[in-house]
């Protein structure tokens, strides 16, 4: 037997994303998805989609590879979240860094013109690793093999506003989880 994965790996890097909600249960006030690419078809990069009460509660998308950024909206991203296959949405040039420990807590940092972002999830517990084929899930083509860390914590800043609500604790495959989470080492694959 094969250790190997049969599919196609087309993307690989960080995918953490935060999910915040004034209510157990209630609709998101914000939603964001911070991809660190080392590569996919359109080359290594990072970006940054929100979708937030400081941001009009409109799609906002910050990136420092355009290219790349339209190729995950095309793909895996455009999947994850049908909203963003819109490619008019703007794309605005940003700068990138972090810090932290994922033990204990991590913080992205988005530099724009006009915008500082930073993202940071705190209160971490014990990661998952999951592993999807494709077509696994319907309406899913791609599969997926990632490392989840739930965060208990997690809290999103535009120009030293914080985001209205909180993360919330749920369960992912009878384990503890999160609606915010960090996701290393994640590579998402389809089928030959």
């Amino acid at each position: 037997m094969s250790t190997a994965d049969p599919n196609r790996v087309i993307v690989t890097g960080e995918n953490p994303f935060i999910r915040l909600s004034k209510t157990d249960g209630g609709p998101n006030t914000t939603e964001a998805s911070f991809w660190r690419i080392i590569f996919c078809p359109a080359g290594p990069g990072h970006v940054l989609y929100i979708k937030s009460e400081l941001t009009e509660n409109r799609w906002r998308i910050y990136a420092d590879n355009i290219a790349m950024a339209r190729w995950l909206q095309a793909t895996v991203q455009g999947m994850l979240n049908a909203e963003l296959s819109d490619t008019a949405i703007p794309v605005r040039d940003a700068q990138f860094s972090k810090v932290g420990d994922p033990n204990y807590f991590w913080t992205e940092r988005v530099v724009s013109r006009d915008a500082a972002l930073d993202l940071t999830w705190y209160q971490c517990g014990d990661p998952l690793l999951i592993h999807t084929q494709p077509n696994a899930v319907p309406e899913r083509p791609y599969g997926v093999c990632t490392v989840l860390v739930p965060a208990l914590g997690a809290r999103l800043s535009l120009n030293g506003v914080e985001a209205a609500g909180q993360p919330w604790p749920t369960e992912r495959e009878g384990r503890p989880f999160s609606t915010s989470a960090l996701a290393f080492s994640e590579s998402w694959t389809e089928v030959r």
